[in-house]
């Protein structure tokens, strides 16, 4: 067969001409008007439509370029829209063919802050006239770089300037990212509580049940597989902040640990599979009354011995009115959201990705 004509090549016919990358950059009359002209663009795809049903009736392949006009023969704000559904490595593929259009400073911009919504770079970076796709270069490096050793990842990202070593703006990097290991996340927050709390000062449980701001505290800060002193730090930081979004709540942090407790151990024993004996709702609602009831009487017992030896009178005691609060009604309520709902503290990721 002979080589293809241009119109062949382009696919369109001959009335009507392919513009010039130059035109397209420029906006002027001269490169562009053609393209807005009425029933241009329809032209084109019509007329690619008809010879792609012509190739396949004769029984012909039909090359994924043939189906796939050129973005060069689009309105630029249009290939930028076909562009903005490719990921990191499909652009720069794209950027062999389309190199204007691929390294759009917007397209990378909106990468970043897909990946990454937060980090002390983006302040200063487009002001500075830094590139976008540099600067998602650098995140992903050190995340890939985190995610192999915590603190080595913090180095990389301190020494690039693309975070600042403050606590507030590491936890807005973590809060806002999906690109880290939450394992390694957890293993960093071990050594650095004060980004811990900085972390919790971003969530909000105000007016939300106890089993659903649980919950979406563990999705933002990793659960620990196991019990330890980490977990331990965890809940108690979760029941004061849960306490200070909810004072009229006749709760106090103590009662909403030992119910945090609780909701972990029924979570392990309704969705494990080794657990064959299920707790039942009634065991359920027994044993947090059961805990909250002596948890409020060693309280009061030990307020009324420390207001003796003061001399005080016996009044404001303790968390008493936390009896009634924790009610069966209440317990009952606990045990049917993570029966209907599902496991109080979800993996966020697998172990193995780390």
């Amino acid at each position: 067969m002979g080589q293809l004509s241009s119109r062949e090549t382009h696919g369109v016919g001959s009335s009507f001409p392919s513009p010039s990358r130059s035109g397209l950059n420029n906006g002027g009359q001269n490169g562009t008007s053609h393209l807005y002209r009425p029933g241009y663009l329809w032209q084109i795809f019509k007329h690619r439509r008809a010879r792609n049903f012509r190739n396949s009736s004769k029984g012909c392949r039909l090359d994924v370029l043939e189906k796939f006009p050129d973005l060069y023969l689009l309105p630029p704000e249009i290939g930028i829209e076909v562009l903005k559904n490719l990921n990191a490595t499909d652009l720069c593929l794209a950027a062999c063919v389309w190199s204007d259009l691929a390294n759009d400073e917007m397209l990378w911009e909106g990468l970043c802050k897909n990946s990454w919504a937060y980090c002390t770079a983006y302040k200063s970076w487009k002001d500075e006239g830094k590139s976008f796709k540099k600067l998602y270069l650098l995140l992903d490096e050190g995340s890939l770089t985190f995610n192999a050793e915590p603190l080595w990842g913090m180095k990389y990202l301190f020494e690039n300037h693309i975070l600042d070593d403050n606590a507030s703006e590491i936890a807005m990097f973590f809060h806002g990212t999906n690109q880290l290991v939450w394992q390694k996340v957890r293993q960093y927050l071990n050594t650095r509580n004060d980004v811990l709390d900085e972390l919790l000062k971003l969530q909000s449980f105000k007016n939300q049940f106890l089993p659903n701001a649980l919950r979406k505290f563990f999705q933002a800060v990793d659960a620990p597989i196991s019990r330890g002193e980490y977990l331990n730090l965890l809940i108690d930081k979760f029941a004061v902040r849960f306490c200070n979004d909810n004072p009229d709540i006749a709760l106090v942090p103590e009662i909403v640990a030992i119910l945090c407790y609780s909701l972990i151990l029924l979570s392990v024993d309704l969705t494990s599979p080794q657990v064959k004996n299920k707790m039942s709702k009634r065991e359920f609602v027994r044993n947090v009354r059961s805990a909250v009831v002596e948890y409020s009487r060693q309280h009061a017992q030990g307020n009324i011995q420390l207001q003796n030896r003061r001399g005080m009178p016996q009044e404001n005691i303790g968390p008493i009115q936390a009896i009634a609060a924790v009610d069966s009604d209440f317990a009952g309520h606990l045990y049917d959201n993570i029966y209907l709902v599902g496991h109080i503290a979800p993996q966020r990721w697998k172990d193995d990705q780390g």
